[in-house]
């Protein structure tokens, strides 16, 4: 018996070995016209049908194949197919380049087939751009540039400080992704912008509506994920050098990238300067509350500004293996409006002001982020391993002159260690850890688990205070089942806990003030905050459905979420001087608890793309500043007394978009939106929430063409911007007056010989209309937006590689 065990034994050893040198591997990468790699393409082999997706490199793997004749099939959304004959031999690395289809139907959202793979496969209604739509549509911030997008809108201060809102919500409950890391700076304020070079990002991910279940507690209102994806084609040494010019405020900006790649190594560096003044807007004066300030050749005194950013990445690209090591820093300079800071906007030295336009005078912020985060991918057979770790580190300082409010001394004493203009300071350090494992049993069936952790500390100095100093821990674990019922269908559940822990320092004013008791009166550094420790924890979770027949696509995810309360909502008690008012937390706030209901319905076809996304959002205590009959006496000149308070709040919405091929090279469309809230609880009951955007539609119609004498991807479109009347507002909000906006862009690649120049031009608020966006920050003391814009962005690339490498192995 043993004779025969050994027998079968040997028999199957050498059968495995025989079979094994048989078998081959094919693996390539599938690259664009400019030889840039295409994540996301289907390559499907046959006769074998075998079939995978090209990863974030452009690459694919094929194992186990028998020698012998095969063809394969390469197709991406925008691209012709690619179908060829492989004579497979011995291990073989095929290169791929695809050529672009003369039009996109869906211009809404520059797309590729990594973006369509996304959108299908997810419950949640996602929008995915590229830098080729950053470019076209190039705002003041990258924020600005998304706004486009149907269900985004930004909340403004100045021409370069943007933040996100998503569907009505945003601050502290949109995330914001750089790199699978949470971008973490001081997101409480209305006035503080997110530390992004825009330039350095070429795809970004917009998750409309909760997304907590992946990326955390105040992920409550949906996400911004952005990524830099591209890695350089091997054996090959270039860059790109950017140039943008903004007439508004006469904006000058240069951004140098340089990238190279050898086998498996690869490395990316970026540089950007920018310089800009002060922005213009239609009219010569704006009204302050009572006081109407006059604007000096209709410039916003005071908003110009500079930024200086360096990106480093360094890459390595293995066969089962990727690590990525990124080193930011975004370093800029920008002034507050001049008549908008402080408690008395008639002080103004104007003569100072109005000197230059690109002076930027008290009062002023400067900031540091510092980001080092590393990403690293592992993946074996049906397991996929990804581990992030994150390093950050904000420096804000905001400067004024010093004004003595309330009971401060006129003059400052020299006995403190700040500086007497040095109005706020915040310091902030963050540590950030993620881990993500996917396993794939078959092609039905998969689980996804991770867990995000995260650690604050943030620290204050100057002479203002707003928020105190904290500490913050947050942990949470999460598990997603994935099953494909059909090739139609796909069922997805989820769960997530969530635990914080938050304690904050209390403080004491640097200056005493009087205190009356039993009818004596004496001087006493007032406590403005007590020291709070809280613990916060939460079980969070997510169902959703995907069917998609034929040109159909059809979702639905419902799910709860929660966000814990931030600081300044738990320990604010101070002046707002961006806002003339007076706030004040709530330490016994309760997290916020979100249930929604999200649908979307997408039809395409050759001619016609068109869809609508609706939602239903219900708020069990949603946490918002609630204004008072009281006034501040003791640290200004009475600004009105705003309360950190809770309530029930339902809210409704959708968005939609069509688009038509009128002709082989022209097409329309509209894109819309829609968002009502309403407070069902509170003080407040029967009132919207604040910065609630107002319904709008953008009507477009774009030319394109592939080839066009000299130049290729030529493009031309005119938006045609309708926004309703907003006077669903909760005071002190005002009503906002519709308006209507005509913006124009052109575009191309231009071929002056072998050289190729990306040209994109801009030409914003063609008609210099005067009007005001009612989730601009400067709406509340009646600022309008912006004049007319001509935006011109030329971006030159360049590289050397090995031509003799077209097919080559690693």
């Amino acid at each position: 018996m043993s004779k025969i065990v050994v027998l079968v034994a040997c028999l199957h050893f050498v059968y495995t070995l025989t079979l094994a040198q048989t078998q081959h591997t094919l693996q390539g990468v599938v690259v664009n016209d400019r030889e840039e790699p295409l994540p996301g393409a289907s390559v499907v082999l046959l006769p074998v049908q075998k079939g995978t997706a090209t990863d974030e490199s452009g690459r694919f793997l094929f194992h186990h194949l028998q020698s012998g004749r095969y063809i394969i099939q390469i197709s991406f959304l925008g691209y012709e197919s690619l179908t060829d004959t492989i004579i497979l031999k011995d291990d073989l690395t095929y290169h791929a380049k695809m050529n672009p289809l003369p039009l996109n139907l869906q211009e809404v959202v520059v797309t590729d087939h990594y973006a369509e793979t996304r959108k299908k496969e997810s419950t949640l209604n996602i929008e995915v751009v590229n830098d080729d739509y950053l470019k076209q549509y190039m705002g003041g911030s990258l924020m600005k540039s998304l706004e486009r997008l149907p269900g985004i809108s930004t909340i403004d201060i100045g021409s370069g400080q943007s933040k996100p809102v998503i569907r009505g919500l945003g601050f502290n409950r949109v995330v914001v992704v750089e790199n699978n890391i949470k971008h973490e700076a001081q997101q409480w304020g209305a006035d503080h912008g997110l530390e992004i070079d825009q330039y350095a990002i070429d795809n970004v991910e917009v998750i409309k509506g909760p997304a907590s279940l992946m990326y955390g507690s105040d992920a409550i209102g949906g996400v911004i994920d952005m990524k830099s994806r591209k890695v350089p084609v091997n054996n090959t040494i270039g860059g790109t050098v950017d140039l943008t010019e903004k007439s508004n405020n006469d904006f000058l900006g240069t951004s140098v990238s340089l990238y190279g790649r050898k086998n498996w190594f690869f490395a990316n560096f970026r540089a950007t300067i920018l310089d800009y003044a002060d922005y213009k807007v239609p009219p010569d004066s704006v009204d302050i509350y009572s006081y109407r300030a006059a604007l000096y050749k209709n410039n916003l005194r005071n908003t110009a500004g500079e930024e200086h950013d360096f990106h480093l990445t360094v890459g390595i690209l293995q066969k089962h293996f990727q690590n990525r090591l990124h080193i930011s820093s975004v370093n800029s300079k920008s002034g507050f409006f001049a008549n908008a800071h402080g408690l008395e906007p008639r002080n103004v030295d104007t003569e100072l002001h109005d000197r230059s336009s690109r002076d930027v005078n008290y009062p002023y912020q400067k900031v540091n982020h510092f980001k080092v985060t590393n990403t690293g991918q592992y993946t074996k057979e049906r397991l996929k391993v990804e581990t992030d770790l994150g390093f950050q580190h904000n420096f804000r300082q905001e400067w004024s002159q010093y004004v003595n409010h309330g009971y401060m001394p006129a003059i400052f004493p020299d006995t403190l260690n700040f500086d007497p203009d040095l109005e706020r300071e915040f310091d902030k350090y963050i540590y950030s850890g993620n881990l993500k494992l996917t396993h794939t049993w078959n092609k039905e069936m998969s689980l996804t688990m991770g867990i995000n952790s995260e650690y604050q500390d943030n620290r204050i100095g100057g002479r203002g205070f707003i928020i105190p100093a904290y500490n913050l821990f947050s942990i949470g674990g999460y598990a997603i089942a994935k099953r494909t019922i059909s090739e139609k269908s796909i069922l997805q559940f989820g769960l997530r806990y969530d635990y914080g822990h938050l304690t904050t320092g209390e403080y004491y004013d640097w200056f005493p003030s009087p205190v009356i008791a039993n009818g004596d009166t004496t001087m006493q550094y007032l406590s403005r905050a007590a020291a709070i420790d809280r613990t916060f924890s939460n079980l969070s979770w997510s169902a959703g459905y995907n069917y998609n027949p034929g040109n159909w696509s059809f979702k639905a995810n419902i799910g709860k979420s929660y966000r814990m309360p931030i600081p300044k909502e738990l320990a604010a008690n101070g002046v707002n001087y961006h806002h003339f008012s007076y706030e004040v937390g709530d330490p016994d706030l309760s997290p916020e608890i979100s249930y929604q209901l999200d649908a979307g319905i997408e039809y395409t076809s050759n001619r016609l793309a068109l869809g609508t996304s609706p939602f239903l959002n219900y708020f069990t205590n949603y946490i918002y500043l609630n204004p008072s009959s009281e006034h501040d006496r003791l640290y200004g000149n009475g600004n009105q007394v705003f309360y950190y308070t809770e309530s029930e709040v339902f809210r409704y919405g959708a968005e939609i978009h069509a688009h038509y091929k009128l002709f082989k090279n022209l097409q329309a469309g509209i894109i819309g939106e829609y968002v009502y809230s309403e407070q069902l609880t509170g003080g407040k009951k029967g009132f919207t929430l604040p910065f609630s955007p107002p319904a709008s539609a953008i009507f477009n119609i774009k030319y394109q063409k592939h080839q066009l004498k000299f130049a290729e991807n030529v493009y031309g479109s005119i938006d045609y911007k309708i926004t309703a009347a907003q006077n669903n507002i909760v005071p002190p909000e005002e009503p906002t007056d519709g308006y209507q906006v005509v913006d124009a862009a052109l575009g191309g690649d231009i071929k002056p010989g072998k050289q190729i120049l990306n040209l994109s031009i801009q030409v914003k608020n063609i008609f210099d209309t005067k009007y005001f966006n009612h989730t601009s920050y400067y709406r509340l003391i009646n600022v309008p937006e912006p004049g007319r814009n001509v935006i011109i962005n030329l971006s030159i690339p360049f590289s050397v590689s090995n031509n003799s490498l077209r097919r080559y192995g690693d």
